[in-house]
């Protein structure tokens, strides 16, 4: 049955997500393009005020959209599902629906409000030990925001629904970047094979069914197990009843005779989206390596001082970034990458909470309830598409293009473009400006820790998954179309 309200919900919930992240290049393009490729800063951005200004314009705009995520993950999305939770008890008086559904959005509610009071009032400082001097200037650029309690606040709870994003994507999305390819390219199992397998099963299960009732033939009863393995074979029979209407649909169907011409074009796709998978990986790889051997220790959130290790996608978007459409389009891609694997992987694994499976997600075929699960779960793998991102380019993330000159250069006066470095954790304050999402999502030096260990447990869920989708064989041509608790009523509204 379709539902407007939730439909609508997990469209707006979704855009906004999705805004968010298309943020972060804004973002880079404009910390890159106040500087020249000399190094020197350009007319306009040479005044710190007006650098200032223009990077809380961008900061405002985060402070906006991860207020409007909050708002949708504490208070809209758990109303809507609590409201469709009430009406399923056959509760047909709206007002108390409402109120049921308010009622147990007040603990969502709680759980913000705490969040929020843990990062503005408890106190986080630099671990003891750490008189490294850089890691004083990396505490020095998380102190420029200002002592302001709202960022800590709004960062701490945007990091710690991050977080919930990570195990969603190491769950679905790790899964999903291999399965989709795979899927692709080994295809489904041929229709005409499968209507004659169906109606073997479906002679031998009547066989089987006129084996137990010939027992009763002279007038005795069956025994309790015969009558149970009775049952279990009706339920049997009217399933596989149900997948022969289907696969007979399927079998007439123009789609499916139009996805059989396209076969080159869905493998030549699979092969394009394994490589893809497999360039994330690696790259993802390499920078967790890169932090591992040359960044400044847990304690400071695995961050790294300078670059060590050739990351390619760095690399790539530094070549792209000074022409702004490019760069742009390519994290949107990354990100829309992410959200369609993201949901392959829920598409095939259901929504799961550790080992209940809760919810099924099929055409036409999804609960209001599960549609807000599968809104909420890609809202959150979407928040973490930012880490992602800088995991996948941290030096890309955090300066953009920005070049500096050296302090001794500087001074003699004789710079040119050749004396220029890459703007890193080394250089000078004065001489780079970091963007405002860095220091928005690395506020707390502990949730980045917890997202670097949470990398390597991606890149192993990867290959996992991997594995699993190489053993599994093709797939039905009407998979998930059918199910043993599916209602003849739904079905009949589901062919027709």
């Amino acid at each position: 049955e379709s539902e407007v309200v939730s439909t609508i919900t997990a469209i707006c919930a979704l855009a906004i997500a999705l805004i968010t992240s298309a943020l972060l290049p804004v973002d880079i393009f404009l910390v890159s393009f106040m500087k020249y490729p000399d190094g020197t800063y350009k007319e306009w951005a040479a005044n710190n005020e007006t650098r200032g200004q223009i990077e809380d314009t961008v900061l405002y705009g985060y402070y906006t959209l991860y207020s409007i995520i909050l708002f949708c993950v504490f208070l809209w999305i758990p109303f809507v599902y609590f409201y469709y939770e009430e009406r399923d008890d056959d509760n047909t008086n709206k007002c108390s629906q409402v109120k049921n559904a308010l009622k147990y959005t007040v603990g969502f509610a709680i759980v913000c409000v705490v969040l929020l009071l843990i990062g503005a009032f408890v106190p986080l400082e630099a671990p003891p030990g750490q008189n490294s001097t850089k890691w004083e200037k990396v505490q020095y650029l998380f102190e420029e925001l200002g002592s302001s309690h709202g960022l800590p606040a709004l960062s701490f709870s945007i990091s710690s629904l991050t977080l919930i994003g990570m195990l969603a994507v190491i769950t679905y999305t790790a899964y999903g970047m291999s399965v989709l390819p795979l899927n692709l390219i080994k295809g489904t199992r041929s229709v005409a094979y499968e209507r004659l397998e169906n109606t073997e099963d479906i002679d031998d299960v009547e066989h089987q069914i006129e084996r137990l009732k010939s027992k009763c033939s002279d007038g005795r009863p069956l025994s309790s197990k015969d009558r149970q393995s009775l049952r279990e074979l009706e339920g049997k029979l009217l399933v596989l009843h149900r997948r022969g209407r289907h696969l007979e649909i399927a079998e007439r169907n123009c789609c499916t005779k139009v996805g059989t011409a396209l076969r080159p074009v869905k493998v030549l796709l699979g092969i394009f989206f394994i490589l893809v998978a497999l360039l994330f990986t690696i790259t993802l790889f390499i920078s967790n390596l890169d932090k591992a051997l040359h960044s400044g220790g847990i304690s400071s959130g695995f961050i790294v001082f300078g670059t060590n290790l050739t990351n390619p996608l760095n690399e790539l978007l530094l070549a792209l970034q000074p022409v702004f459409p490019l760069d742009y389009i390519l994290i949107t891609v990354i990100t829309v990458y992410f959200v369609i694997t993201s949901m392959a992987g829920i598409r095939n694994m259901g929504i799961w909470f550790f080992w209940l499976r809760l919810y099924k997600i099929r055409p036409k075929r999804t609960r209001p309830q599960a549609l807000l699960f599968l809104c909420m779960i890609l809202l959150l793998i979407v928040l973490h598409t930012s880490y992602m991102i800088y995991s996948l380019a941290p030096q890309y993330v955090m300066y953009g293009s920005q070049k500096y000159l050296p302090s001794a250069v500087h001074t003699s006066g004789n710079a040119t473009s050749g004396t220029t470095r890459i703007c890193d954790a080394n250089a000078p304050e004065d001489q780079c400006t970091v963007t405002r999402s860095y220091l928005f999502l690395h506020k707390f030096w502990f949730f980045s820790t917890i997202y670097y260990f949470g990398n390597w447990a991606f890149i192993g869920a990867f290959f996992i998954g991997l594995m699993v989708s190489c053993i599994r064989g093709k797939k039905s041509v009407i998979e998930g179309e059918v199910e043993a608790d599916d209602s003849d009523l739904s079905d009949d509204e589901y062919l027709h």
